[in-house]
């Protein structure tokens, strides 16, 4: 894993649709994306899924093997953002100004887990998002996001 400043502009070139699979290739060399090995799982117009195996270092109770609460914060970060990205069509840097997690139960020890991430609104600086995280069953969610990214620069490229 490298550690710096990705340059995503290098791979997004200018007038070119935003690519999430593409970019979380890219980031997953980084930081802790690359860290926790997310991998880009599906997108839409409005939405990203990405996902992150169970793994032992990234448990919070080893008599039990549930998932540390970063893990889940970490994907749903990833998730969201992108989301907003992907309705845009194109990268701008952004920061995350709130996001809230509601748990909702449990990731059981072993199981993948999915976040999905939902830009439902925008203005000119702010994304408005939601996303639930789940083991394969979106029906049944193990926890639920909400939150407000600012958008604060123009297109990278």
């Amino acid at each position: 894993m490298a550690f710096g400043k990705p340059d995503l502009g290098s791979i997004v070139p200018k007038g070119t649709e935003f690519d999430p699979a593409l970019v979380n290739k890219m980031m997953g060399k980084f930081g802790h994306g690359g860290f926790l090995d997310m991998e880009y799982v599906g997108h839409g117009a409005d939405w990203v899924e990405l996902a992150i195996d169970w793994r032992e270092d990234l448990v919070a109770d080893p008599d039990t093997g549930i998932l540390a609460s970063a893990v889940i914060i970490s994907l749903m970060d990833n998730a969201t953002s992108m989301s907003i990205w992907t309705k845009l069509g194109e990268f701008r840097p952004q920061v995350t100004m709130d996001l809230r997690i509601d748990y909702l139960r449990p990731s059981p020890s072993g199981e993948r887990v999915y976040g999905r991430g939902i830009c439902y609104h925008l203005t000119n600086s702010i994304g408005f998002v939601r996303g639930f995280a789940h083991n394969g069953n979106p029906d049944e969610p193990l926890a639920h996001a909400s939150g407000t990214f600012i958008r604060i620069g123009d297109r990278v490229s």
